[in-house]
């Protein structure tokens, strides 16, 4: 938790330095992180570990890539202490928590539900959106009288300890995109992370690939903390959070949205490897772009993270700043890792 609180952060104690280098393409695929692993699944952060091993279930009895990252991403969406993605999550300015959602699977469908309240589990009516109806994207009411009709149940994603959260950034209302959820620094203390460090959010973005070859992924998020009524970042955008080509890989984000969104990351990505980069190489790329379009002063301030892996169980990720990293499970067990950083 305290990695992932982490995420957007920035310490008003200590400046960021930055790393701008080009690393050497790596020859041998033997220097590639998982290569050749099949089935794998992968998901944005190292707490998702337990979100992994719920898909690896999945995944281990031969199963389909696309219900592992649903039965995974569930994992995250239920957890009240994880207060970016679904139960538990920061609301937004009127105290409204909105969840977003999509999936994507190994034949090019997909499905997404965006400023959906009251709903427990999102990726699961994304997953409805792509399979039940003509659409991609549902949004809003639209989207939450598609769920209650297709049996979920109203649930209040609002946990008490979000609620103190929200009424305390109420007494100021201070609002920075970039750098936001200041009103945290009691829990801060309370976990004795460094003073002066500023949180904002994240999202879990699961892809896996599985025991026939087959590629998919699912991204879920409650959002940015405490934003405009009616936002949405990139996490339920096929091409900005998700993208998946079974002939190439799948790639997912989490991060600052608008920049995702800007770059249309995760198909990015994808369009990368296509041209024969390596995953970690295709990650870095986006990443580039994102810095070059902001510039290196005001990217020390923002956070962006991908990973991706491609149609040979390779796995890589990248992010702008130093403190992301991401969950891995293969038939050899679970692991985690810090991404290689750009600024």
């Amino acid at each position: 938790m305290l990695q992932r609180r982490r995420f957007l952060q920035q310490s008003i104690l200590s400046s960021l330095g930055f790393l701008v280098g080009k690393e050497s393409l790596q020859a041998a695929s033997g220097n590639r992180s998982g290569y050749g692993t099949k089935p794998i699944v992968v998901s944005t952060w190292a707490p998702n570990a337990k979100a992994n091993a719920e898909a690896w279930k999945v995944l281990a009895a031969k199963g389909r890539a696309l219900d592992a990252v649903e039965k995974g991403v569930h994992v995250t969406e239920a957890d009240p202490a994880d207060q970016s993605v679904g139960y538990g999550g920061l609301p937004d300015r009127d105290g409204k928590v909105t969840v977003d959602s999509c999936v994507m699977d190994e034949f090019g469908n997909c499905g997404a539900v965006m400023y959906l309240e009251n709903i427990l589990h999102p990726v699961s009516v994304a997953r409805l959106v792509m399979e039940k109806t003509p659409h991609v994207q549902l949004v809003g009411n639209g989207a939450l009288q598609f769920a209650l009709s297709q049996g979920f149940t109203k649930t209040n994603l609002l946990t008490a300890e979000s609620e103190k959260a929200w009424r305390n950034w109420l007494k100021t209302s201070k609002y920075d995109p970039m750098i936001t959820v200041e009103n945290i620094m009691e829990r801060d203390k309370k976990e004795k992370k460094k003073p002066g460090q500023i949180h904002n959010h994240d999202t879990i973005g699961m892809i896996a690939l599985d025991h026939n070859g087959n590629l998919s992924g699912a991204c879920s998020t409650s959002g940015m903390a405490f934003k405009m009524n009616g936002r949405v970042g990139d996490s339920p955008i096929i091409g900005a959070g998700l993208y998946v080509d079974n002939e190439v890989g799948a790639a997912t984000a989490t991060g600052l949205g608008e920049e995702i969104v800007r770059i249309c990351g995760s198909h990015t990505i994808i369009e990368m490897m296509r041209a024969g980069f390596s995953p970690e190489e295709a990650c870095k790329k986006a990443v580039e772009r994102i810095v070059k379009r902001n510039g290196l002063e005001k990217a020390r301030n923002l956070q962006a993270g991908f990973i991706a892996i491609n149609k040979q169980g390779e796995v890589g990720a990248y992010s702008v700043i130093k403190g992301f990293n991401y969950a891995v499970h293969t038939s050899e067990g679970p692991y985690t890792k810090d991404s290689k950083f750009l600024v």
